[in-house]
């Protein structure tokens, strides 16, 4: 005959749950063996609080000491010197540097040098115009006289010397040109200037200026002068 056990009485019966939790509780402490960790201890304090602690102390402020200026020195004692009344003090006497007006010394009359101005005096006022040579004939009938021959030699020689520029003929350039120049005290040339519708014509107007001969120069109250003369060329076309 068996015999026959208490099923509570099996102490088999929950072995392997025991066996499992055993062991996840041994794995459990090794994990938490090899994560513990230690930290030193430290002053929980605040560092800003120390800073503003050295920032109220107090520094001692440097006066500056001035220095008092040493006195002045003391003034030197005014000597006055006493002279007795009976004794003869000797007069100081000045002689004037200034010459007397018995003396008078000469002086030469001096020489004011008239300073002489270049003016340009033009050709319808001058008191004495330029004589173109041809014209010394006519210096004694008057200077309406002088004048009309100076325009009338003027007029001849740029009629004598007179050429139309044929690149201005080929093309049909025509108009007047109005020559300014200068007669110098010299009698000479100068100072051309042109004014036209073409340099061709201009330089041609030139041309026929340069040609004129010298002059005796016009005058001023009987002192040579430069006389301005303009004259107009007219270029035309047949």
């Amino acid at each position: 005959m068996e015999p026959k056990k208490n099923p509570k009485a099996d102490l088999t019966k929950n072995s392997a749950l025991y066996f499992v939790m055993g062991l996840f509780a041994v794995m459990l402490l090794t994990y938490i063996a090899f994560e513990w960790k230690t930290y030193d201890k430290t002053n929980d304090y605040d560092i800003s609080m120390n800073v503003e602690d050295m920032l109220d102390e107090e520094v001692p402020m440097t006066e500056q000491l001035k220095t008092p200026p040493p006195p002045p020195p003391p003034a030197a004692p005014e000597i006055i010197e006493v002279v007795e009344d009976e004794e003869e003090v000797e007069e100081t006497i000045i002689e004037s540097t200034e010459t007397s007006q018995e003396e008078i010394v000469e002086i030469d009359d001096v020489e004011v040098e008239e300073v002489v101005e270049d003016v340009d005096v033009p050709f319808a006022v001058i008191e004495d115009v330029p004589i173109f040579p041809g014209c010394e004939g006519e210096k004694g009938k008057g200077a309406k006289a002088m004048r009309d021959c100076f325009n009338t030699m003027i007029q001849k020689h740029v009629v004598k010397n007179f050429r139309y520029p044929e690149i201005s003929q080929e093309m049909g350039v025509q108009g007047k040109v109005y020559v300014n120049f200068v007669i110098q005290k010299d009698g000479s040339i100068g100072s051309v200037r042109m004014r036209g519708p073409d340099k061709n014509l201009e330089g041609e107007a030139a041309r026929i200026i340069g040609k004129l001969p010298k002059m005796t120069p016009g005058k001023q109250r009987g002192r040579a002068v430069r006389v301005p003369f303009s004259l107009p060329i007219t270029f035309k076309l047949q």
